[in-house]
């Protein structure tokens, strides 16, 4: 399984980018739809219970942990500190490890766990869909060792969901914190003060079926952010799925409303360019903006689930059955 391709294809040359796509692994019996980069290194979680290395002069991916022999959890998300690695499983039971040992567990026909970050080495959040009447937020404040869930009466009330689609439903720039949310109740949920309290934030999104809605949230800094989602049962459908603010996330406008790209799971800003360059990922491709949104050029057809960029330059991408390290010029 743990191959490396190193077929090169160049893609487009569109304006002012050109992107080129080199295979860094191949396997149709995977999915992966949890990635993270630590320095050079890049890491990724599978829907099988693997968690995977490749190291900058790796040429194939390796075991990082040995798989758990009770349970073969559906890792959805995944993140690193400087020293640990954290993977989380979709579904019932919710199974939260640090560098391979299970470290928290709940049990519930409604628990449904989507994504995790940290704002510092010792702070850490993990969301998933409501299990009572409010979003499920886990808190870490001893470097992951120990995990809480937030009571409700602590937290926005109402029944939330989020798309364990990318690993991207967090967004964390300083002490803050957002949260994208879907579904017909779906908001931001926002923290300035890492978890400890919590504001929702409606936004003009699309919400009238429970599979539409925000996908992904993305922050540049503290006032600049993008969110993408759609309906990803109806993919080519490109009203009311791009949103964007400059007020750190007190507003939000619909931008290239009515125009590509459509539904697409996961959107990061380009890490040095002031916040005007974007790219978005889904299974229907890879779309670029230059211009905080506003306008977006197809580059490829191949698709992809998640996105994570190591420089402006490079970034890898993950999806069913392959994993990418993608150059632009």
């Amino acid at each position: 399984m743990l191959f490396s391709c190193k077929k090169q294809v160049k893609e487009s040359q569109i304006k002012d980018i050109e992107l080129e796509i080199e295979y860094i692994l191949k396997d149709s019996t995977i999915n992966v739809r949890a990635l993270a980069l630590r320095n050079e290194e890049v890491i990724i979680a599978t829907a099988k219970g693997e968690t995977l290395i490749k190291k900058p002069r790796d040429s194939v991916f390796t075991e990082l942990f040995k798989k758990d022999t009770i349970y073969e959890p559906n890792f959805r998300a995944l993140t690193c500190t400087n020293s640990a690695v954290f993977t989380l499983c979709v579904e019932n039971p919710a199974l939260l490890y640090k560098n391979g040992t299970l470290v928290y567990k709940e049990v519930g026909d409604k628990v449904f766990y989507d994504s995790m970050k940290f704002w510092n080495d010792e702070e850490g959040i993990a969301i998933g869909d409501s299990t009572d009447d409010c979003l499920s937020v886990l808190i870490t404040r001893d470097s992951g060792d120990t995990w809480q869930k937030i009571p409700c009466e602590s937290l926005p009330k109402g029944s939330y969901g989020a798309f364990a689609a990318s690993d991207t439903n967090i967004t964390i720039v300083g002490n803050y914190a957002w949260v994208a949310t879907g579904g017909k109740n779906g908001a931001i949920i926002y923290s300035a003060d890492k978890g400890v309290t919590w504001t929702r934030i409606a936004i003009p999104i699309i919400n009238d079926l429970e599979t539409s809605g925000l996908y992904s949230i993305d922050f540049y800094d503290e006032k600049i952010g993008f969110a993408i989602g759609g309906d990803y049962s109806k993919p080519e459908e490109n009203v009311k799925n791009k949103i964007r603010t400059f007020d750190g996330g007190k507003t939000w406008s619909l931008v290239a409303d009515g125009k590509a790209p459509g539904y697409r799971s996961c959107v990061q800003f380009f890490p040095s360019s002031e916040g005007k360059k974007l790219i978005a990922v889904g299974f229907k491709g890879i779309d670029y903006s230059s211009d905080f949104g506003e306008t977006w050029q197809h580059l490829s057809d191949t698709g992809f689930y998640t996105i994570r960029f190591l420089n402006d330059s490079i970034a890898y991408a993950a999806g069913d059955g392959l994993v990418a390290k993608l150059k632009f010029k």
